[in-house]
């Protein structure tokens, strides 16, 4: 295990549009379920966007909604068995300057980390497989082997991303920090960089 107060670099990648050009949530309801269902389930959540769109549902509501409405109930081992599977689909998303750079962190010897909103069980399988072992990210509540439909914790965007990122890596004076980021969500996290990348794919 790396001690993490001792690195002297630290690469942050934020994942959906940064990583990928997808945002993945849609996405993998689509992958899961197909085009048809997922068009249903936003016709019948849409209250909820709407109200989301007109500022009357924070980000972090609406986006718990949407993911109960889908995955409420389904056991951990079928969503996880799901997420492992679309890994692959996720390579066809990538944005291959993003890649390039997260390689170039990996070859100088710099600590690299996914730090997203989206679904920590979907980004974990890609990130593993693209040798990224820390993954910050959203987290799933579970009860008895079962989804419930709410985050475990909060939606990681914004200053909850610093929040979380300072948690592991506590110590900021004593590494260099890069990071890569596409949407205000990443903002907070951008101001505490040494070297910040806003839309650099």
């Amino acid at each position: 295990m790396i001690d993490v107060n001792s690195s002297k670099v630290i690469a942050v990648f934020d994942f959906d549009g940064t990583i990928t050009t997808e945002d993945t949530l849609f996405d993998f309801i689509r992958f899961y379920y197909g085009f048809p269902r997922l068009i249903w389930g936003l016709f019948a959540l849409s209250p909820v966007l709407i109200l989301f769109k007109l500022g009357f549902i924070p980000n972090d509501k609406a986006k718990e909604r949407l993911f109960s409405y889908f995955f409420k109930g389904k056991t951990l081992s079928e969503f996880n068995a799901i997420c492992e599977k679309y890994k692959n689909r996720i390579n066809q998303t990538l944005r291959s300057q993003a890649i390039d750079k997260i390689r170039f962190h990996q070859q100088e010897g710099h600590i690299v980390l996914i730090n997203s909103a989206s679904i920590y069980n979907w980004i974990l399988p890609w990130a593993q497989s693209a040798g990224i072992e820390n993954v910050i990210s959203t987290e799933v509540e579970v009860k008895e082997g079962v989804i419930t439909g709410k985050f475990k914790g909060e939606n990681c965007y914004g200053v909850e991303k610093v929040k979380r990122f300072l948690e592991l890596y506590p110590y900021r004076d004593t590494y260099q920090l890069y990071v890569y980021g596409d949407s205000s969500g990443d903002k907070p996290l951008l101001d505490i960089a040494d070297f910040p990348f806003y839309k650099e794919f």
